[in-house]
Parts: C-alpha cells; structure tokens; sequence
C-alpha cells in the first residue's frame, strides 16, 4: 500500500533533494527498506549493522514515536505518513 516518507534535509542529498517519497509498505521497517532501494545509501545512515535503528534517528509514523510501540514493525496504514527526523542535541 502506498505511504508517504518525508526524508529531512540532512538526508536529501540522497534523495536528489526530494523531501517526500511514496513507496510501498505495511511497516515503518518496510517504508525505510522500500526508500534505500529507491534511493540507495540510506540505509546506511538509518540503520546499525545489526538491522536496528541508529540511536540518533527517530522515525514517526501518525506523529506517534515508533520507539515507543512496535518499533519497525510498527504498522503504517495506507496513506499514511513516515517521518524521519534526526535527533538534536546541543546547546549551552
């Protein structure tokens, strides 16, 4: 089903400067697999060797934190939206 993943800037130049791509997919996992293999080279950035998300990406699905449900497989309906958004940190 298609869904929605808005890529943040710092990303972009993977993307060729788009900020939102539509792919297919059920989960939050899925949607992120789907936009590396449009877009090679994200995976990189998002996920660990061992599969799981790096601890500085925080991924939304529905505005709702996918750290505090199921993760990855958290389920993303159709015409939802999947949010990448890098974490900030910093500051005196």
């Amino acid at each position: 089903m298609p869904v929605t993943v808005r890529v943040p800037t710092q990303l972009r130049s993977l993307t060729g400067g788009v900020g939102e791509v539509a792919v297919e997919a059920s989960t939050a996992g899925e949607a992120l697999r789907a936009l590396d293999a449009l877009h090679p080279g994200l995976a990189e950035r998002l996920f660990e060797e061992s599969g799981s998300l790096r601890r500085f990406v925080n991924v939304f699905v529905a505005d709702e934190d996918i750290r505090f449900g199921a993760g990855l497989e958290t389920p993303v309906a159709e015409g939802e939206t999947v949010s990448i958004v890098p974490a900030v940190a910093g500051g005196a």
